[in-house]
């Protein structure tokens, strides 16, 4: 059986005033998911166990199948398995975003998004100064980069930068064993950031600094149980790419995707449908949505949900339908105008063909269908077991 499984990133919100009490979901142009709704099984799940951290690396890890209470280790170590770093005995990954902090406030956790040729200059030169056998960077995507120490970092506490906008950074410093080490980079980081070529440039174009980097989302190495399907995973984001990696997906590059609004979203879309031809699943991912829930952009939001549903959604669903497969649409956790970070109340999903509809696909319309407590579960709905017997597609661990 062929299967497509596509993931607004954020997409979920709450009612806002600004648009008359609706969400971003509910006021977005979205004629292609809200007719899969109308033939499908819709509802709201819970990607995001009671407890655990409201982030992507949880929310797409259960809609990967894998019950994160059992599999979560961290966010950084599924990075590092897209990007190729094996971490070694004793060795732990950290996320570690260049960021642009401000009279000891963090002004924008992304550093204006900046691009992936001038961060790789700027991680060049912490390599050059910093790096060591027992710590090592990796450059990532955009602002998304690598950290990889050696040390004891147990019970250590990091913050994610998306959620202290606008606060004073000395509150949210690591804490507990081994943070003096990240202390100690994230300072000489600064020193080294400040007068960088690269710096020098986007201060002149009146473009945002970098002013430093900050590590967080740290762990060790999971051990996934693969996924007993051939498939590929399309993204933008190391962090999907590497879940895919881990559960013995291909990763499927596709050129010009950036992760933000103008990301190629018609090349994700052809690129899903090949692999396909090719194999019997595909997870693509969508980071745009999140971003501008981040940013607090309602315009923006709303314009990446109807770029993913007009760009994305219609031609792969059309494809579906050449192919007599199924598909599972969904958001993977909200990211809230509001409180511009991610949030853990269930999400809206579809899972196309299916006999209970919704009138539309937006988190109220999904409240009256079904009700999927944990996330993991959707792939157990997507695969049919009538149709395609669990045992086939997942290792016994899991089960």
């Amino acid at each position: 059986m062929k299967a497509a499984i596509l993931v607004g990133d954020g997409m979920g919100d709450y009612p806002l005033p600004e648009l008359g009490g609706r969400t971003p979901l509910e006021v977005a142009c979205t004629s292609n998911m809200d007719s899969v709704a109308r033939g499908g099984t819709g509802g709201l799940v819970r990607t995001i166990p009671d407890g655990m951290p409201p982030g992507s690396d949880v929310a797409n890890l259960s809609i990967f199948g894998y019950d994160p209470r059992k599999y979560y280790t961290g966010r950084a170590p599924l990075e590092a398995a897209s990007m190729g770093v094996a971490l070694g005995e004793g060795e732990v990954a950290f996320r570690c975003n260049l960021v642009c902090v401000v009279e000891g406030r963090m002004v924008d956790y992304s550093a204006g998004h900046i691009s992936t040729e001038e961060a790789r200059e700027l991680i060049s030169l912490l390599g050059e100064h910093l790096g060591s056998d027992r710590v090592r960077f990796y450059p990532g995507v955009s602002y998304r980069h690598l950290l990889v120490a050696q040390g004891k970092f147990d019970g250590l506490q990091t913050t994610p930068p998306h959620d202290i906008i606008g606060e004073l950074v000395d509150r949210y410093l690591p804490e507990g064993e081994g943070a003096e080490v990240l202390w100690d980079l994230m300072e000489a980081s600064e020193a080294i950031f400040e007068d960088a070529d690269v710096n020098r440039r986007r201060r002149a174009q009146g473009e945002l600094p970098v002013t430093g980097i900050w590590p967080w989302g740290q762990g060790r190495s999971p051990r996934l149980p693969p996924l007993e399907v051939e498939g590929g995973v399309i993204s933008a984001v190391d962090l999907i790419r590497g879940i895919g990696v881990l559960t013995g997906l291909r990763v499927v590059p596709v050129p010009g995707i950036t992760g933000y609004l103008d990301t190629n979203y018609e090349g994700k879309a052809s690129y899903a449908l090949e692999a396909l031809r090719e194999s019997d699943l595909v997870y693509l991912h969508v980071e745009a949505p999140d971003e501008a829930g981040h940013a607090g952009s309602i315009e923006d939001k709303i314009r990446a949900i109807e770029d993913f549903d007009r760009k994305v959604v219609g031609p792969v669903w059309e494809g579906i339908k050449r192919m007599g497969g199924k598909l599972l649409v969904l958001a993977d956790h909200r990211t809230p105008i509001p409180v511009r970070t991610h949030t853990s109340e269930p999400v809206p999903f579809v899972i196309w063909p299916g006999d209970l509809p919704l009138q539309a696909f937006s988190e109220k319309a999904a409240e009256d269908g079904l009700w999927v407590e944990e996330g993991h579960r959707l792939m157990e709905m997507l695969y049919n077991p009538e149709n395609s017997p669990l045992s086939t597609f997942w290792g016994p661990e899991v089960l």
